[in-house]
């Protein structure tokens, strides 16, 4: 999962894209030709890679190729004093790197230095890259399953009694419809696998004329970078993982097991909340402390759950449920600081109010209104960032066996880490109802003696990837160091830390690595208060 900063970025970002320039005007080929696109200076270019790596020419030819959207924030200086090409991988599985680098690209630049091209690319499957991953020959298939495709909504596992089996159920049917439809479109999507990508960034570096990749990936982008630096660790020159996944927990489609600092970050809310006063966070009355704001908390989601809230509003028009409440805490606990706690805050009070006012939430979870056609879709939106999520990470992952009362346990083990397991065990039962995989994708072990080590950065409050994992897989490439960044939030892309950026700097200019135990702390300013003044 990325941050919902991030998310923000790409989400608005991939509107203007689809605006801003045509990709079909844009021929796939073997070596990389650059097309002036969307704001200058940034280019786009798409590279042609086999679907299928591992078998011979003849096979490769005919199970046929994948092309690669990129974009990039070219390098300003002489040949002489290029460095090459860093690749950016923004996380999901199923999110857009070209997206990322339309919106950040300039940032990214500003961090690293004008000696680099910034490269966005979009993995196989996802984005402008084809073929799409997609389970609907329509979108009017889609939208009757999956109403807003661009959100990963999570049913909430305790809403209903039988919650669980519904979830299995539904899950299944997404299966089934994704084996049609890629029965239908040619069977690629096997081909849809991380270390699939992985042998991409290797591509991608030999087309600009490099051996070695150079590469910063975030949140699922770390699961991507470790299996890089595992199947190519000689062609390791600078590899950043930020939000660490451990790898054993995404093998076993056990994000649940994983999340061992959330409720820290739960904490962070209600304990900031109760210091910052009505002033600042509305959802309480100034005399109210973190345990009281906490129960208020729940007490509303009861509220909701016995009573859901219709909306109707400009472009959209639903009910407020109680997975929705879930989901949009959860999603500010991902990017706290820049207004993330105090939206979340305004709309907690909103709902709580005698109007029961949902609309502030409601607007991060709605559906737009579709208008109902059978016409096969554009390239890009072919498929949905939920879509991709499975394919991709449910085609990595071992097997999950569809054993409703195994699942159930794995539901109750999961509340148990957390208080929102209700929603994280979900990651597990979409996997249980997905059975597209090959037998020859890579699922570890992970780790290698790289020719760089390589640099993970962690949050001390990480709600999706704990600073754990960060150590952990540390301790599986000989000479990297974990840099410790003291924030609440998802990747160090969270807040704003000039003691981050220099590390991240030096580290791709000249390999130096932070010391043993390094930890940076948060810019100063109203930006990176949790909870400023309304």
């Amino acid at each position: 999962m990325s941050s919902l900063l991030l998310r923000s970025f790409l989400l608005v970002s991939a509107v203007v894209a689809a605006d801003a320039f045509d990709w079909d005007s844009i021929s796939s080929a073997d070596a990389l030709s650059w097309t002036a696109c969307y704001d200058a200076p940034l280019e786009c270019a798409r590279l042609s890679v086999p679907l299928d790596y591992t078998t011979g020419a003849s096979r490769a030819e005919s199970v046929g190729n994948a092309s690669l959207a990129l974009v990039r924030f070219p390098a300003n200086v002489s040949a002489n004093e290029y460095r090459g090409p860093i690749l950016f991988n923004p996380g999901g599985p199923g999110e857009s790197g070209v997206s990322a680098i339309v919106s950040l690209g300039a940032s990214f630049a500003g961090i690293f230095g004008a000696q680099f091209d910034i490269v966005g690319f979009d993995p196989r499957g996802v984005g402008y890259s084809t073929p799409g991953i997609s389970f609907f020959a329509t979108a009017a298939e889609r939208a009757a399953l999956i109403p807003n495709p661009p959100a990963i909504v999570y049913p909430s596992l305790n809403a209903t009694p039988n919650a669980v089996g519904e979830g299995l159920a539904g899950y299944q049917l997404l299966g089934l419809l994704a084996e049609q439809n890629d029965a239908a479109t040619g069977g690629v999507l096997r081909y849809m696998t991380t270390d699939n990508a992985a042998r991409d960034m290797l591509s991608i570096a030999r087309a600009f004329g490099f051996e070695k990749v150079q590469y910063w990936g975030v949140s699922y982008g770390s699961m991507l970078g470790q299996t890089f630096a595992t199947l190519f660790p000689e062609n390791v020159g600078r590899v950043i993982i930020d939000g660490v996944f451990d790898a054993d927990t995404y093998y076993n489609s056990d994000q649940a097991s994983a999340v061992v600092d959330l409720d820290k970050a739960v904490q962070a809310f209600f304990d900031g909340c109760a210091s910052a006063g009505p002033a600042a966070c509305p959802f309480t009355d100034g005399n109210s402390t973190s345990a009281d704001l906490s129960d208020k908390f729940a007490q509303l989601g009861a509220s909701i759950m016995k009573a859901p809230i219709p909306l109707l509003t400009t472009g959209s028009r639903g009910i407020f449920t109680y997975s929705a409440l879930r989901n949009t805490f959860l999603d500010a606990l991902f990017a706290p600081y820049q207004g993330g706690f105090s939206f979340l805050a305004q709309g907690l009070a909103a709902l709580a109010s005698p109007a029961r006012n949902a609309s502030l939430l409601y607007g991060e979870v709605q559906a737009p209104i579709f208008e109902c056609t059978n016409e096969a879709e554009e390239v890009f939106g072919a498929g949905s960032n939920l879509e991709a999520y499975i394919a991709i990470a449910c085609g990595d992952a071992f097997p999950v066996e569809p054993d409703l009362d195994a699942l159930e346990a794995y539901y109750r083990n999961a509340t148990q880490v957390s208080s929102f397991g209700d929603l994280l065990a979900n990651v597990r039962l979409v996997c249980a109802g997905y059975n597209i995989r090959r037998n020859d994708t890579f699922r570890g072990p992970i780790g290698a003696n790289t020719s760089t080590p390589i640099l993970l950065v962690g949050n001390t409050i990480d709600p999706a990837t704990p600073l754990a994992g960060a150590q952990k897989t540390s301790t599986r490439f000989p000479g990297s160091v974990v840099l410790t960044f003291d924030a609440i939030g998802h990747t160090s892309l969270t807040a704003p830390s000039a003691c981050v950026a220099e590390h991240l700097r030096a580290y791709m200019l000249n390999g130096t690595l932070p010391k043993e135990g390094t930890v940076c702390q948060i810019d100063e300013g109203v930006d990176t208060e949790l909870f400023p003044a309304l």
